[in-house]
């Protein structure tokens, strides 16, 4: 019996080439591709003919839901597994119902990850018991939105939400989604409707603390520490447009321009 065909996504080398390992090592899974950008590997899904496609949700670029959809587009027999450090089941929920076959924490185990990958190889779903039942059985709207404020968000307005956290302006997200800067505008509108928020500023604080994981990846429940803040407030500024880059900076001093050779 040939080796299953296994792509893998994931904005950390490391992360990709440990699962590499364990997949070649543990299931004798041939990883046909690696890849850091979800967009790169859409074109490519039809000539590699992946059996799985095991991949992050926050992804430079395209998000892992987005990804999904357009992948389960093209190919509607593909196999998704989500490896992802949001370990709650804000996500999970999201991605199941969009046709992925499994979602697993990064922080479980390698025994774990191994059970889901094989699970999902032989045309099963791999969900936790606790994300499976609450996909079974359903909850309230009220129940969801105690869990996190967040649950209340439609899938394009939590990437816009994650997008603004990690300091991406308006136009760029408008890129990365193929959309107009005035519909992304309109989404980061009614998030703060939703979530109670005065200003663009206070979305933009609470979207940076929340991706910098004040909380292990859920709501912050408290104010960060010095330095975190300091961070926070910085790339704050930067996707207002306020400040350039970290990369374009010396921390040390003032903004200097990006080197054109590497050093």
């Amino acid at each position: 019996m040939p080796a299953a065909r296994a792509v893998l996504i994931d904005r950390h080398p490391l992360l990709r080439r440990g699962l590499a390992h364990v997949l070649r090592a543990r299931l004798d899974v041939d990883v046909v591709l690696e890849a850091e950008r979800a967009e790169s590997v859409l074109g490519k899904l039809s000539s590699l003919g992946p059996d799985l496609v095991v991949t992050g949700v926050s992804l430079p670029g395209m998000s892992g839901l987005e990804f999904l959809k357009g992948a389960l587009t093209l190919c509607p027999e593909l196999r998704v597994l989500f490896l992802s450090h949001h370990d709650g089941d804000l996500y999970a929920e999201r991605v199941v119902r969009a046709g992925a076959r499994g979602y697993v924490g990064k922080r479980a185990g390698t025994a774990q990850v191994v059970q889901a990958v094989r699970t999902v190889l032989s045309g099963r779903v791999f969900l936790s018991e606790g994300v499976k039942d609450r996909i079974l059985f359903g909850a309230s709207g009220a129940r969801r939105a105690a869990e996190s404020p967040l649950a209340v968000l439609s899938d394009r307005e939590l990437e816009v939400f994650e997008m603004t956290g990690r300091g991406v302006t308006t136009r760029e997200a408008a890129g990365h989604l193929h959309l107009s800067v005035k519909t992304v505008e309109s989404y980061r509108a009614r998030i703060k409707a939703k979530l109670g928020f005065e200003n663009g500023t206070t979305l933009m604080r609470h979207a940076v603390m929340w991706v910098e994981g004040e909380d292990e990846g859920t709501w912050p429940r408290g104010e960060a520490a010095p330095e975190q803040r300091r961070v926070s407030e910085e790339r704050a500024r930067c996707g207002a447009g306020l400040l350039p880059p970290p990369a374009t900076r010396d921390r040390r001093g003032p903004a200097r321009p990006r080197p054109l050779v590497a050093a």
